[in-house]
Protein backbone atom coordinates (compact mmCIF):
# COMPACT_ATOMS: atom_id res chain seq x y z
CA UNK A 1 0.00 0.00 0.00
CA UNK A 2 1.32 3.78 -1.35
CA UNK A 3 0.15 6.90 0.09
CA UNK A 4 2.14 9.36 -2.08
CA UNK A 5 2.16 12.88 -1.12
CA UNK A 6 3.53 16.36 -2.23
CA UNK A 7 6.26 17.25 0.48
CA UNK A 8 5.84 20.71 1.93
CA UNK A 9 7.02 22.06 5.42
CA UNK A 10 3.10 22.50 6.74
CA UNK A 11 1.97 19.71 6.76
CA UNK A 12 5.39 17.44 7.20
CA UNK A 13 6.79 20.12 9.73
CA UNK A 14 6.50 17.11 12.28
CA UNK A 15 7.08 13.99 10.23
CA UNK A 16 10.14 12.42 10.62
CA UNK A 17 11.87 9.62 8.80
CA UNK A 18 13.95 7.17 9.57
CA UNK A 19 17.34 6.51 8.53
CA UNK A 20 18.37 3.13 9.25
CA UNK A 21 18.33 0.35 7.26
CA UNK A 22 17.20 -3.45 8.29
CA UNK A 23 14.86 -6.63 7.17
CA UNK A 24 12.49 -5.09 8.73
CA UNK A 25 11.92 -2.15 6.61
CA UNK A 26 12.50 -3.98 3.64
CA UNK A 27 16.63 -3.72 2.84
CA UNK A 28 17.07 -7.08 2.68
CA UNK A 29 17.54 -7.13 -0.95
CA UNK A 30 20.06 -9.54 -2.80
CA UNK A 31 20.47 -6.74 -5.15
CA UNK A 32 19.50 -2.70 -5.97
CA UNK A 33 18.88 -0.69 -9.10
CA UNK A 34 21.29 1.57 -9.95
CA UNK A 35 22.55 4.36 -12.19
CA UNK A 36 25.32 5.23 -14.19
CA UNK A 37 25.07 8.64 -12.40
CA UNK A 38 26.62 6.81 -9.11
CA UNK A 39 28.77 4.38 -10.66
CA UNK A 40 32.24 6.16 -9.63
CA UNK A 41 30.67 5.94 -5.98
CA UNK A 42 29.23 2.11 -6.00
CA UNK A 43 32.38 0.80 -7.64
CA UNK A 44 34.85 1.69 -4.61
CA UNK A 45 32.01 -1.04 -2.39
CA UNK A 46 29.61 -3.29 -5.02
CA UNK A 47 29.95 -5.44 -7.95
CA UNK A 48 28.26 -3.21 -10.91
CA UNK A 49 26.24 -5.74 -13.40
CA UNK A 50 23.96 -5.18 -16.12
CA UNK A 51 20.59 -7.44 -16.21
CA UNK A 52 17.45 -7.95 -18.57
CA UNK A 53 13.89 -8.38 -17.70
CA UNK A 54 13.44 -10.41 -20.84
CA UNK A 55 15.80 -11.57 -23.62
CA UNK A 56 14.01 -8.59 -26.38
CA UNK A 57 14.38 -6.18 -23.46
CA UNK A 58 16.61 -3.42 -22.40
CA UNK A 59 19.82 -3.51 -20.07
CA UNK A 60 19.24 -2.27 -16.34
CA UNK A 61 22.45 -2.11 -13.96
CA UNK A 62 22.73 -3.39 -10.35
CA UNK A 63 24.88 -3.51 -7.57
CA UNK A 64 24.87 -7.12 -5.98
CA UNK A 65 24.10 -6.97 -2.41
CA UNK A 66 23.92 -11.09 -1.95
CA UNK A 67 23.80 -14.21 -3.31
CA UNK A 68 20.20 -15.23 -2.34
CA UNK A 69 16.72 -14.17 -2.55
CA UNK A 70 16.17 -11.59 0.93
CA UNK A 71 20.11 -11.90 1.47
CA UNK A 72 21.63 -8.40 1.76
CA UNK A 73 25.55 -8.89 3.04
CA UNK A 74 25.90 -5.34 3.40
CA UNK A 75 23.09 -4.68 6.42
CA UNK A 76 25.10 -5.04 9.68
CA UNK A 77 23.47 -3.39 13.11
CA UNK A 78 26.97 -3.08 14.23
CA UNK A 79 26.75 0.02 12.38
CA UNK A 80 25.15 3.11 13.28
CA UNK A 81 22.81 3.30 9.69
CA UNK A 82 22.64 -0.62 9.87
CA UNK A 83 24.57 -0.80 6.16
CA UNK A 84 28.28 -1.54 6.46
CA UNK A 85 28.95 0.64 3.66
CA UNK A 86 30.56 4.68 2.94
CA UNK A 87 28.18 4.17 0.08
CA UNK A 88 24.13 3.77 -0.49
CA UNK A 89 22.78 2.85 -3.54
CA UNK A 90 20.25 6.03 -3.95
CA UNK A 91 17.42 3.53 -4.92
CA UNK A 92 17.86 2.19 -1.30
CA UNK A 93 18.63 5.30 0.30
CA UNK A 94 15.52 7.14 -1.32
CA UNK A 95 12.99 5.23 1.16
CA UNK A 96 9.92 6.78 0.58
CA UNK A 97 10.76 9.95 -1.22
CA UNK A 98 10.45 9.80 -5.07
CA UNK A 99 10.13 12.87 -7.67
CA UNK A 100 7.09 14.38 -8.74
CA UNK A 101 6.74 16.68 -11.92
CA UNK A 102 4.46 20.06 -11.19
CA UNK A 103 3.38 22.57 -13.63
CA UNK A 104 2.96 25.89 -12.70
CA UNK A 105 -0.79 27.75 -12.35
CA UNK A 106 -1.58 28.59 -15.97
CA UNK A 107 1.60 27.34 -17.49
CA UNK A 108 0.57 24.13 -19.16
CA UNK A 109 2.93 24.81 -22.04
CA UNK A 110 6.02 24.89 -19.54
CA UNK A 111 8.02 21.89 -18.77
CA UNK A 112 6.97 20.29 -15.41
CA UNK A 113 8.98 21.49 -12.90
CA UNK A 114 10.64 18.22 -10.27
CA UNK A 115 9.15 18.07 -7.11
CA UNK A 116 9.69 16.06 -4.01
CA UNK A 117 6.83 13.21 -2.90
CA UNK A 118 6.77 10.79 -0.30
CA UNK A 119 5.13 7.79 1.00
CA UNK A 120 3.06 8.11 4.40
CA UNK A 121 2.58 4.57 4.03
CA UNK A 122 6.54 3.76 3.88
CA UNK A 123 7.73 1.87 7.34
CA UNK A 124 10.27 4.39 7.85
CA UNK A 125 7.65 7.67 8.12
CA UNK A 126 6.41 8.45 11.87
CA UNK A 127 6.17 11.63 13.92
CA UNK A 128 8.33 10.37 16.88
CA UNK A 129 11.74 8.88 15.84
CA UNK A 130 14.10 9.64 13.06
CA UNK A 131 15.35 12.62 10.50
CA UNK A 132 13.46 15.67 10.88
CA UNK A 133 12.73 16.79 7.34
CA UNK A 134 12.60 20.44 7.94
CA UNK A 135 13.76 23.01 10.67
CA UNK A 136 12.12 25.00 12.46
CA UNK A 137 11.75 28.51 10.85
CA UNK A 138 10.83 26.25 7.81
CA UNK A 139 13.89 25.47 5.73
CA UNK A 140 14.98 21.95 4.50
CA UNK A 141 16.73 20.17 6.92
CA UNK A 142 20.18 18.85 5.92
CA UNK A 143 18.89 15.30 5.61
CA UNK A 144 16.04 16.48 3.34
CA UNK A 145 18.77 18.46 1.25
CA UNK A 146 20.93 14.81 1.57
CA UNK A 147 18.01 13.20 -0.12
CA UNK A 148 17.09 15.82 -2.96
CA UNK A 149 20.49 14.85 -3.86
CA UNK A 150 19.84 11.16 -4.08
CA UNK A 151 16.78 11.71 -5.93
CA UNK A 152 18.62 14.14 -8.47
CA UNK A 153 21.12 11.38 -9.06
CA UNK A 154 18.29 8.88 -9.87
CA UNK A 155 16.50 11.51 -12.23
CA UNK A 156 19.75 12.30 -14.13
CA UNK A 157 20.20 8.31 -14.23
CA UNK A 158 17.29 8.05 -15.48
CA UNK A 159 17.25 9.99 -18.45
CA UNK A 160 21.65 9.19 -19.08
CA UNK A 161 20.87 5.17 -18.17
CA UNK A 162 19.48 4.11 -22.15
CA UNK A 163 21.92 6.15 -23.78
CA UNK A 164 24.41 4.68 -21.91
CA UNK A 165 23.50 1.16 -22.26
CA UNK A 166 22.55 1.60 -26.05
CA UNK A 167 26.06 2.39 -26.45
CA UNK A 168 27.90 -0.51 -24.70
CA UNK A 169 25.42 -2.65 -27.48
CA UNK A 170 26.96 -0.38 -30.52
CA UNK A 171 30.33 -1.58 -29.76
CA UNK A 172 29.56 -4.75 -28.25
CA UNK A 173 30.88 -4.52 -25.19
CA UNK A 174 28.46 -6.28 -23.09
CA UNK A 175 28.97 -10.14 -22.50
CA UNK A 176 27.40 -12.89 -20.12
CA UNK A 177 28.93 -13.82 -17.02
CA UNK A 178 28.47 -16.93 -14.74
CA UNK A 179 29.82 -16.21 -11.35
CA UNK A 180 30.64 -19.01 -9.82
CA UNK A 181 32.45 -20.23 -6.59
CA UNK A 182 32.20 -22.27 -3.29
CA UNK A 183 32.16 -20.93 -0.18
CA UNK A 184 34.32 -21.99 3.00
CA UNK A 185 31.95 -24.46 4.03
CA UNK A 186 31.93 -26.32 0.45
CA UNK A 187 28.60 -24.84 -0.68
CA UNK A 188 28.74 -24.01 -4.17
CA UNK A 189 26.86 -20.77 -5.62
CA UNK A 190 26.57 -20.02 -9.52
CA UNK A 191 24.26 -16.88 -10.62
CA UNK A 192 23.30 -16.44 -14.07
CA UNK A 193 21.56 -14.16 -16.10
CA UNK A 194 23.76 -11.25 -15.34
CA UNK A 195 25.82 -9.49 -18.07
CA UNK A 196 29.50 -7.52 -17.45
CA UNK A 197 31.86 -5.39 -19.52
CA UNK A 198 33.62 -7.59 -22.43
CA UNK A 199 37.04 -6.28 -21.78
CA UNK A 200 39.32 -7.66 -24.19
CA UNK A 201 36.58 -6.23 -26.56
CA UNK A 202 36.62 -2.56 -25.14
CA UNK A 203 41.30 -3.11 -24.84
CA UNK A 204 40.99 -3.83 -29.00
CA UNK A 205 38.29 -0.30 -29.48
CA UNK A 206 39.24 1.70 -32.14
CA UNK A 207 40.83 4.68 -31.30
CA UNK A 208 37.89 7.00 -32.36
CA UNK A 209 35.57 4.49 -30.32
CA UNK A 210 37.84 5.36 -27.28
CA UNK A 211 37.49 9.15 -28.40
CA UNK A 212 34.07 9.39 -28.55
CA UNK A 213 33.55 7.91 -25.23
CA UNK A 214 35.93 10.04 -23.44
CA UNK A 215 34.03 13.22 -24.53
CA UNK A 216 30.32 11.80 -23.60
CA UNK A 217 31.73 10.68 -20.04
CA UNK A 218 30.85 6.83 -20.60
CA UNK A 219 34.63 5.63 -20.92
CA UNK A 220 34.81 6.34 -17.06
CA UNK A 221 31.71 4.70 -16.53
CA UNK A 222 32.51 1.48 -18.38
CA UNK A 223 36.39 1.40 -16.15
CA UNK A 224 34.09 1.65 -13.33
CA UNK A 225 31.73 -1.34 -13.98
CA UNK A 226 35.00 -3.52 -14.78
CA UNK A 227 36.82 -2.05 -12.03
CA UNK A 228 33.73 -3.15 -9.29
CA UNK A 229 33.81 -6.74 -10.37
CA UNK A 230 36.80 -7.14 -8.24
CA UNK A 231 34.32 -6.43 -5.51
CA UNK A 232 32.93 -9.92 -5.98
CA UNK A 233 35.67 -11.15 -4.21
CA UNK A 234 34.87 -8.96 -1.03
CA UNK A 235 31.13 -10.11 -1.29
CA UNK A 236 32.38 -13.72 -1.23
CA UNK A 237 34.07 -12.31 1.97
CA UNK A 238 30.90 -11.40 3.82
CA UNK A 239 29.48 -14.51 2.97
CA UNK A 240 31.77 -16.72 4.89
CA UNK A 241 31.99 -13.93 7.49
CA UNK A 242 28.12 -14.37 7.86
CA UNK A 243 28.56 -18.09 7.85
CA UNK A 244 30.62 -18.16 10.38
CA UNK A 245 28.92 -15.76 12.45
CA UNK A 246 26.10 -17.92 12.23
CA UNK A 247 28.05 -20.96 13.37
CA UNK A 248 29.45 -19.52 16.70
CA UNK A 249 25.50 -18.99 17.71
Amino acid sequence: MTRHVLLNNIDHQNTRVIHYFGPEFGDNLHSALVFPTEFTELQKEYPILLRKDDPQGSYQAVALLGFAAAENLYLNDQHATGWDARYIPASIEKGPFLIGFQRSMGMQDEMPNAVVHMDMDHPKVNTEQGQQLFLSQGGNSPYLEHISARLETIHQGTAVAPVFYKALEQLELVEPVTIEFALHNSEKIRLLGNYCINEQRLATLPAEALARLQQSGFLALIYAMVFSMGNIRHLIERKNNSLRQQQKL
